[in-house]
């Protein structure tokens, strides 16, 4: 029986709470395995029912945490008979008492845009904190056994940055757990789903940060309220208020941005909604749309693919192997053909209908199970490699 550690401390948010959220489950009922996860209180709350899986609930604040993996955590390792570490937060030990998987999804490292960007708005402190973070995440490759990227778009930009070799594993998606919770959305959305009845219903799921690029989505809607011929409504899973979205990132600008354009009667901020009702949330929406300027996976452009909706994206590597034919491309930085684009897709009802029908195809190609069956084939073989280099 194969005892997989997952060092799960740095999901606190986006992909990586997605990641853990439909992983863990997968790993549950595998009976040839044993499982033992460090993760946070808050997620740890989220798997009661996974009796199968020894969770050690650790609090280490964030700036406490990679001091605390690398001089901590390869103890609770070896204590606890681990075989292979599966590291799902960017960041690997340098001493991992046993082989070890590296997680890397975080594509702000190794972004230019990222960077210029932070520097326009005079956040010299988030760059600085990003190049440390950057400098230890290519170290971190170099120190895993094996390091794993969500798209081969993004694997191959690792292995351009950092010379070492990166394997690619796409994550999954899983239609019946996506849309297993029937649990009504609460009152306060439902009050402003219903008051957009009517509207043509664009969405981006995403809380707000920098690197999504709500600037652009927000510059093209007066052009798509001047084409539209009905109604605009973007429905956002945010906020653009301080201390209402995790991370550092603030809002202050986006917020401006709206009431500059004239656009607050456009811009319906839902905030968070649990991952679980995601799902009710897409099947209110017309149209999916992110223009981010970077990206490592995008697990909602699978879920609106899954949910029966044409899809409008920044023209990324990442975004084309995701979507395929099923999605309509932007520049990244084109409020003009983002709005141009839409419109196509709205006034033509076959195009919509085609895209929705090769978007829901495509979607049955990303699996959960198939990528734990990877991710465990890849500790197997760590596993025997250790073994014979043992017995040599």
């Amino acid at each position: 029986m194969m005892h997989l550690f997952i060092n799960s401390l740095a999901a606190s948010a986006g992909g990586g709470l997605t990641y853990i959220r439909n992983v863990i489950p997968q790993l549950a009922v595998r009976s040839e395995l044993q499982v033992t996860v460090a993760v946070g209180h808050e997620l740890r709350e989220e798997f009661r029912e996974c009796s199968n899986v020894e969770f050690l609930e650790m609090e280490i604040p964030p700036a406490r945490r990679f001091w605390f993996e690398q001089s901590t955590l390869p103890g609770v390792i070896r204590k606890c008979g681990a075989e292979v570490l599966l590291s799902a937060g960017n960041f690997a030990l340098k001493n991992s008492p046993v082989p070890q998987i590296l997680l890397s999804r975080n594509s702000v490292y190794t972004s230019t845009d990222f960077y210029h960007d932070l520097l326009s708005r005079h956040e010299y402190r988030a760059w600085a904190d990003t190049k440390v973070r950057a400098m230890l995440a290519r170290k971190s490759i170099r120190w895993a056994d094996v390091t794993v990227a969500p798209s081969e778009a993004f694997a191959a930009e690792l292995r351009r940055w950092t010379g070492a070799p990166v394997r690619a594993i796409h994550h999954g998606f899983d239609h019946g757990a996506f849309s297993a919770d029937s649990t009504p959305l609460s009152d306060q959305v439902e009050e402003k789903l219903r008051a957009a009845e009517g509207s043509l219903k664009l969405l981006f799921v995403s809380h707000y940060n920098y690197y999504r690029n709500f600037e652009t989505l927000l510059r093209a809607l007066p052009l798509v309220r001047a084409s539209a011929g009905r109604p605009v409504k973007l429905l956002l899973t945010c906020k653009l208020m301080a201390g209402e979205n995790p991370g550092s990132y603030r809002t202050k600008a986006a917020a401006k941005l709206v009431r500059e354009l004239g656009i607050s009667d456009i811009v319906v901020e839902l905030g968070s909604i649990p991952y679980r009702q995601l799902h009710l949330l897409y099947r209110r929406a017309d149209i999916y749309v992110t223009p981010a300027y970077t990206e490592t996976f995008a697990h909602p452009l699978v879920e609106a693919m899954a949910s029966g909706l044409p899809v409008l994206a920044s023209d990324l590597a990442v975004h084309r192997e995701i979507c395929g034919e099923a999605a309509q491309y932007f520049p990244r930085f084109s409020p003009q053909i983002l709005s141009e684009s839409l419109i196509q897709v709205v006034r033509s009802p076959e195009t919509s209908k085609r895209m929705a029908a090769a978007g829901l195809e495509r979607s049955w190609q990303f699996s959960w199970s198939s990528h734990v069956d990877k991710i465990l084939e890849l500790s197997s073989a760590l596993i025997d490699a250790k073994g014979h280099a043992a017995a040599g």
